[in-house]
């Protein structure tokens, strides 16, 4: 058998399965949390599994191993091609079926994009967080924070757009707004120290604060339209709420760790708190070609 094709397998802890064989191509092995460089110590619940000290090459060689990474690289992957062929689907069956205009087709693509954008720069960075030289995994952190950002201004482009479709003014408002906070967080990400663990909790509450800015759009709009009598508020706004419940729940799981807390070891491949929270994560983008048709129902004189 060629020296290239030569694998090893390594045994691993998953669950209860103490000794569960994995077959890893050469150059790479699975190390534990106290092996692995201090760059890469950021949960110490996930006790095995860690991917470290590899080159680029090796990285995408990973791709096809059982690491603690591998849900979250195929999650976040597989949520690509899931907007991908929701809006190939969309584009073909959903938006011709409720009249949707040049206009609705443009915003629709950008939303779906900013999503597409969002998985791949998680895919990104969880492929290459390994890498031996940690400007580089760095590196892919931040793109995987740009991600992000860009993710959130899918959600509001189109939120805004057609919440606000009858007046000009204020659309243009809060779509300038959102996206001066967008690049005023890409700036701050230039800061040397914006990726290190003690801006870890300014971080969170960055991405907290340009998440829950949509509150203040939303407040605006229900009273535009009249408050909480209005029917098309009673239809909207629990629509929204689930949105944001969804959102908080997915944050929470991220920030406390948990289950792996209570468990700890016995989630390191399958079932930790990232994993549930990207999961959440794409709940409420799965249909963003409804905002499109639900836009007539909204603004019935279009």
């Amino acid at each position: 058998m060629p020296q290239k094709l030569l694998k090893s397998a390594h045994y691993i802890e998953l669950g209860s399965y103490q000794y569960w064989p994995v077959l890893v191509p050469r150059g790479i092995r699975l190390f534990t949390y106290e092996q692995i460089p201090v760059f890469l110590k950021e949960n110490p619940y996930i006790t095995d599994g860690y991917r470290a000290y590899l080159p680029s090459r090796l990285c995408l060689k990973s791709l096809f191993i059982l690491s603690n990474e591998t849900v979250n690289i195929w999650s976040h992957l597989l949520g690509f091609l899931l907007f991908f062929t929701l809006g190939v689907y969309d584009m073909i069956a959903v938006l011709p079926t409720a009249g949707a205009s040049g206009e609705d087709y443009v915003i629709y693509s950008i939303g779906l994009f900013c999503f597409q954008v969002c998985m791949l720069c998680s895919v990104g960075y969880h492929l290459f967080c390994c890498h031996r030289s940690e400007k580089t995994s760095r590196r892919w952190m931040a793109l995987d924070y740009a991600g992000i950002s860009i993710g959130i201004l899918g959600c509001y482009v189109p939120g805004v757009f057609y919440a606000f479709y009858c007046n000009n003014y204020w659309r243009q408002v809060y779509l300038i707004t959102v996206l001066a906070m967008i690049l005023a967080v890409f700036f701050a990400q230039i800061h040397p120290h914006y990726l290190t663990q003690q801006w870890h909790r300014l971080r969170s509450i960055i991405f907290c604060s340009v998440a829950g800015y949509g509150v203040i759009p939303t407040i605006h709009w229900v009273w535009l339209n009249g408050g909480f009598s209005a029917l098309i508020v009673q239809a909207f706004v629990p629509r929204v709420l689930v949105m944001y419940f969804i959102a908080a729940l997915a944050f929470l799981f991220y920030i406390s760790k948990v289950p792996e807390r209570y468990f700890p070891g016995h989630l390191n491949y399958l079932g930790s708190s990232h994993q549930h929270g990207i999961n959440l994560y794409m709940l409420p983008k799965q249909k963003p070609a409804l905002q499109v048709s639900n836009s007539h129902q909204m603004n019935p004189s279009r």
